[in-house]
């Protein structure tokens, strides 16, 4: 965990210098905004969540994978903000074939739940509805986080730690990119 957060931080760091983000901080995010960012995030997540589930047996099942699922939270906040249409889906994911190549993405993709508890707070003070995705796992973010890193800190024993970090770093990467409007 250490190495990832090290290796990763600035990958992350732009993902949070997104205009979404920046809005936020602003206190300038608008209803629409956040439908655009979570458009985005479904386009992201699903096809992870699709990958992951398709490897589900390479876990087991104290990963619990079933509570980690929040695509259908997006749908939900979508449809809530009034969302057009069906969120395109990001045509270049990272590799998600092995099970170092889901273990840096999950790691991007499980920190995402603590960052969206203060996302969760910064719309829901902004009176803006579809937070779902952002307050996700409530009370049991902190403890499946803390899981999540046991379990990740014990796979990575077995596991190329090299192609982990290198698939959080690609996660991260191929995430800021998508969330970037063209």
């Amino acid at each position: 965990m250490p190495r990832l957060r090290l290796e990763t931080r600035p990958y992350h760091d732009a993902i949070e210098a997104n205009a979404f983000n920046q809005g936020l901080t602003a206190g300038t995010v608008t209803a629409a905004q956040t439908a655009e960012f979570l458009g985005r995030m479904y386009g992201f997540v699903q096809p992870y969540e699709a990958a992951l589930h398709e490897h589900a047996a390479a876990f087991g099942p104290d990963w619990q994978l079933e509570q980690r699922y929040r695509a259908p939270l997006i749908l939900e906040d979508l449809a809530r903000l009034g969302y057009p249409a069906e969120p395109p889906v990001c045509p270049t994911m990272p590799p998600l074939e092995t099970r170092a190549q889901l273990l840096g993405s999950m790691y991007v993709l499980e920190g995402s739940t603590l960052g969206g508890q203060v996302i969760a707070r910064q719309l829901a003070a902004a009176d803006i509805a579809g937070r779902s995705f952002f307050a996700g796992r409530a009370e049991r973010t902190g403890p499946l986080w803390k899981q999540f890193g046991q379990l990740l800190t014990e796979a990575a024993a077995t596991e190329d730690a090299d192609a982990i970090v290198a698939s959080a770093t690609l996660t991260f990467q191929t995430l800021a990119a998508w969330l970037t409007p063209q």
